[in-house]
């Protein structure tokens, strides 16, 4: 049996993330990302990157990915009323397929020293001190990264995502953007939100589709096809090209796994309500999940400092439950209790943002 201190499981943009933060706060740690599909493979997604998804890949040291796609300095919004609103954005975000980010990434991660194995996880039994996959791998830790449909976060028992916390969205490519250098967003009328997007792409083609947020207003295939028509008139995607997936928005119930496993991106639910934008959340948590897989029995430092100090317990009781605010000496009795490794990137963040104050 081959054990490993940390398991990634799922070797997209969260699951690379959280090798990504493992190695570069501990080099010497084994890693190992599984992942069901070769690369480079594509994704279903829009494959639009937010500008600050890139400041978090340049802080792990995959660089070169803020390079690849095209730049689209521009957004264009338009209600269901007709009320538009077209700006150059603060900062400009990229349009990057799947196929090209999700590959960059597991080759940042491989070169920071992670093994990437093809593999589709089946069962994961947590057993003392380990976390044992398929009964022939151990891990002192788990990542599940693996997606809206998580083996991982079904081993756990997790509830599943409600309806009304799942979007649908159908992808395709066509060969004509909206208008190049521009992010296009066309909202559809209705009781249930829903629009449609057209990403221009590099060659003159563009990413479009159309999603809903409430996986019972979704409808059929044809459906959303037909919807998508209506409100990208002249960018008929190339059938052969079109994707549907589901997106588990970050409203759903938490479920917050308690011990040597733990979950990142689609995997956790971490989709944005508002946009369904998910690289952004995938990559942030996966750089969280990483950092606490390294924590090991100190990953729950705000529930050790609560079990000991009164103070703290009281911080957190008022924080939870009313309008509570957490004061300098109760978060300094809960940093007391973080290593000194995983202190050091919030330190350093913090020092980092603040002439920006």
């Amino acid at each position: 049996m081959s054990t490993y201190d940390v398991v990634v499981v799922g070797a997209g943009p969260a699951g690379c993330a959280a090798a990504l933060n493992v190695l570069r706060l501990r080099p010497a740690a084994s890693v190992l990302l599984l992942d069901a599909a070769a690369f480079p493979r594509d994704k279903t997604c829009g494959d639009g990157v937010a500008a600050e998804v890139f400041d978090l890949l340049d802080e792990l040291g995959a660089t070169g990915i803020r390079t690849l796609g095209v730049a689209a300095p521009r957004l264009r919004l338009r209600t269901a009323a007709g009320r538009v609103v077209h700006r150059t954005a603060p900062r400009p975000n990229r349009v990057v397929p799947r196929l090209e980010l999700d590959a960059a990434l597991v080759g940042a991660a491989v070169a920071a020293g992670a093994e990437l194995r093809r593999h589709r996880v089946r069962t994961l039994v947590p057993h003392g001190d380990r976390v044992l996959l398929d009964d022939d791998i151990a891990a002192r830790v788990v990542i599940g990264a693996d997606g809206a449909h998580s083996v991982v976060r079904r081993a756990l028992g997790a509830p599943g995502v409600p309806p009304s916390s799942t979007a649908v969205a159908i992808r395709g490519y066509a060969p004509v953007a909206a208008e190049p250098g521009t992010l296009s967003i066309e909202y559809a009328g209705g009781t249930v939100p829903a629009y449609a997007w057209s990403f221009p792409i590099a060659g003159g083609g563009a990413n479009v589709g159309y999603g809903v947020f409430d996986e019972r207003g979704a409808g059929n295939r044809a459906a959303l096809l037909e919807r998508l028509a209506a409100l990208l008139p002249g960018q008929q995607p190339d059938p052969a090209t079109l994707r549907a997936h589901h997106l588990p928005l970050s409203t759903a119930p938490r479920f917050q796994p308690d011990g040597r496993v733990l979950l990142a991106g689609d995997a956790a639910a971490k989709v944005n309500p508002l946009t369904g934008e998910g690289i952004f959340d995938a990559v942030a948590s996966g750089i969280l999940a990483g950092r606490n897989a390294l924590r090991g029995d100190d990953a729950g430092a705000a529930i050790g400092a609560a079990a000991r100090h009164q103070r703290v317990f009281d911080c957190a009781v008022g924080l939870g439950l009313a309008r509570g605010t957490v004061s300098p000496t109760a978060l300094a009795v809960v940093a007391a209790h973080l290593p000194g490794a995983a202190l050091a990137g919030v330190v350093r963040r913090r020092g980092a943002a603040r002439p920006g104050v």
